[in-house]
């Protein structure tokens, strides 16, 4: 009966210090249903109700829960760079290329100089 009762207070304890966190670390004006000094006093002062509290009507909501999130939020982002010359964009992408296909080219080189070593290597002298 006392090891139920240690489980308890520690499952509650973690749960206290999981909500009294979360609270802290919510933005001001994003909890709900109540202001977050409130929610920090009622977490403080009654930490099992008030963490449930917290996680059932207190949590700001998730993008999940207010609707549906893009594929790709940072095309919404602000002041984003977006391309204004699509001839320098052809030009950054041929240049790109080029580099890529010099990359292989050195490494299909290195790739058959080492490949021409290792027989030397292997015959006794």
């Amino acid at each position: 009966m006392v090891k139920l009762q240690l489980v308890g207070a520690v499952v509650t304890f973690a749960l206290w210090v999981y909500c009294l966190v979360n609270v802290i670390g919510t933005p001001d004006g994003k909890a709900r249903n109540l202001p977050k000094v409130a929610w920090l006093l009622l977490v403080l002062f009654f930490p099992l109700v008030g963490s449930i509290a917290w996680l059932v009507a207190g949590r700001p909501q998730t993008r999940a829960a207010t609707g549906p999130a893009t594929a790709f939020p940072e095309y919404e982002r602000p002041g984003r760079a977006a391309a204004a010359d699509p001839a320098k964009d052809e030009a950054f992408l041929r240049d790109v290329r080029a580099r890529a296909e010099e990359q292989r080219r050195r490494y299909e080189q290195e790739k058959r100089r080492r490949q021409q070593q290792e027989p030397e290597q292997e015959q006794p002298s």
